[in-house]
């Protein structure tokens, strides 16, 4: 909801991260807006066990036209691949509410692959990580001891050993727990205190949401009792 709040708000590249390559596309403005609303009113939706199971197909779909979006920048542009993985990760948490809220053979199914989707991702958010690795260290406070550098690489870590525990199926709703606090830290401790700092800053605000976005997805996969 915040995401999409925000977004229409602020009609710039920093809110609009997401939704660069659908605006150009003919009416493409008007897409990306529709998009957003339906973003807001799935978010609204899973919060009701009567309308959840709608709600989740309905940010299935956003998500998964979002992921779309982002192949086309990875084939300008190669280094874009982290964009598609934050999107991807959202739509594995989108098929994961799906799941949750079915009691048949095929919601087992699409539970296992949120898992295997997500895992995917983390190994997207490990490499990244890796790649910007003083970017990285860079959005640390400077006041958690001992030093950025040192989180950086514990959270590097923590993202590839996550990667393979749900890849392989082995304490896997373990690794997505953990996954899940540590997503959920950042947003507290990295992204709250440069949104207090610098609030007029629209690009704070994006990334803000998009890591309380991935976080519900983690929460999602691993709450999904067929995971």
């Amino acid at each position: 909801m915040l995401f999409g709040i925000i977004a229409l708000m602020w009609h710039d590249a920093d809110t609009w991260q997401s939704l660069r390559q659908i605006r150009t596309l003919p009416f493409g403005a008007i897409i990306g807006s529709a998009l957003m609303a339906a973003q807001i009113a799935g978010g609204i939706g899973i919060v009701y066990s009567r309308t959840a199971r709608l709600a989740s197909i309905v940010l299935g779909v956003v998500y998964l036209l979002f992921s779309l979006a982002c192949i086309r920048a990875i084939l300008a542009e190669p280094a874009s691949y982290a964009n598609f993985f934050e999107q991807f990760s959202l739509l594995c948490g989108a098929i994961a509410l799906y799941a949750a809220t079915g009691r048949n053979r095929r919601a087992a199914t699409l539970g296992r692959v949120s898992r295997i989707g997500l895992g995917v991702c983390a190994v997207s958010f490990a490499l990244t990580q890796m790649l910007y690795f003083r970017a990285t260290a860079g959005l640390v406070p400077r006041w958690i001891p001992p030093n950025p550098m040192f989180w950086a690489t514990v959270t590097t870590i923590a993202f590839a050993l996550a990667a393979i525990a749900l890849l392989i199926n082995r304490r896997a709703r373990l690794a997505l727990r953990l996954m899940t606090l540590m997503l959920a830290l950042f947003a507290v401790l990295v992204w709250i205190p440069r949104l207090i700092a610098h609030p007029s800053a629209h690009g704070n605000w994006s990334e803000f949401a998009l890591t309380c976005l991935i976080t519900g997805a983690a929460w999602a996969v691993a709450t999904c009792p067929r995971t």
